[in-house]
């Protein structure tokens, strides 16, 4: 294990960069996980770990055994300063971080059952918004979370963090909004959007039993216009309080435990 204690090492400056920047993961083909939680859901989920990193101080039992198991898979190990690592990590409760390969996010990658349901997220900005959504997918067991015309990196620490490890537990593709379009038609998936329409209806006047993909769009401007033009299926959650609209993923998740309690 290889011992480091100074913030200018080149080592620590290539780790800091995976963890600030889109275009060096992009670059590099990795990513940064803080967490003992977060990468072994990564592990689980099958991602490569290619090195970890930890403090010179106490090790939680979790911890110390993934460094054993990983030392015995070639996995290159990192013991940081306290000092050190401290300025690395987001939680102060954190002892670990690893830098594992990303992975491919094409809709041709996704493998779904006969009669999926799917979330859609339409050009999310906020890595938070990004991340609860992956925790409600993964909460309701829906079968893949489509990210169409993407505005940030999926592998943003932020991400990561804010879906508590879940973004490894689910299949998520990225794609353009066309080829969205075109992956739901030709796999026979009925699209329900989430829009205020003259002709949309109560989320739970509609039947979600058949293969189904759920749209929804950003808190400010909703979805665009080629979604409605797409769907003849509008669908609103009644708001009866002063606020007109709710996070996106708290929409999501209201809709899909419709969905699922209707399947089940």
């Amino acid at each position: 294990m290889k011992y480091i204690s100074s913030a200018q090492n080149p080592q620590v400056k290539i780790l800091k960069g995976l963890q600030d920047k889109a275009r060096k993961r992009a670059e590099n083909n990795q990513f940064v996980i803080e967490g003992i939680k977060e990468l072994t859901y990564a592990i689980q989920a099958g991602y490569t770990i290619e090195e970890l990193y930890v403090t010179d101080t106490a090790r939680t039992k979790n911890t110390e055994q993934l460094i054993i198991e990983k030392q015995d898979d070639g996995c290159i190990l990192y013991e940081l300063s306290a000092t050190l690592f401290k300025t690395l990590c987001y939680r102060s409760t954190s002892d670990i971080l690893g830098v594992a390969q990303k992975k491919e996010h094409s809709l041709t990658s996704l493998k779904l059952k006969e009669n999926p349901l799917i979330l859609i997220a339409e050009a999310p900005e906020k890595p938070g918004n990004i991340g609860a959504l992956a925790r409600t997918v993964d909460a309701a067991k829906a079968d893949a979370l489509i990210i169409a015309n993407s505005k940030t990196d999926l592998y943003n620490s932020n991400v990561i963090r804010s879906s508590v490890g879940c973004m490894f537990s689910i299949p998520i593709a990225i794609a353009s909004n066309e080829e969205v379009f075109s992956f739901l038609k030709s796999n026979g998936i009925k699209l329900y959007s989430a829009a205020l329409s003259e002709k949309a209806k109560a989320y739970t006047e509609e039947n979600y039993t058949e293969a189904t993909a759920i749209a929804v769009g950003t808190e400010d401007i909703g979805l665009t216009d080629g979604w409605c033009k797409q769907s003849e299926n509008h669908i609103v959650i009644p708001m009866l309080g002063v606020n007109d609209s709710l996070n996106v993923s708290v929409a999501a998740g209201i809709i899909l435990f419709e969905a699922l309690r209707q399947r089940k």
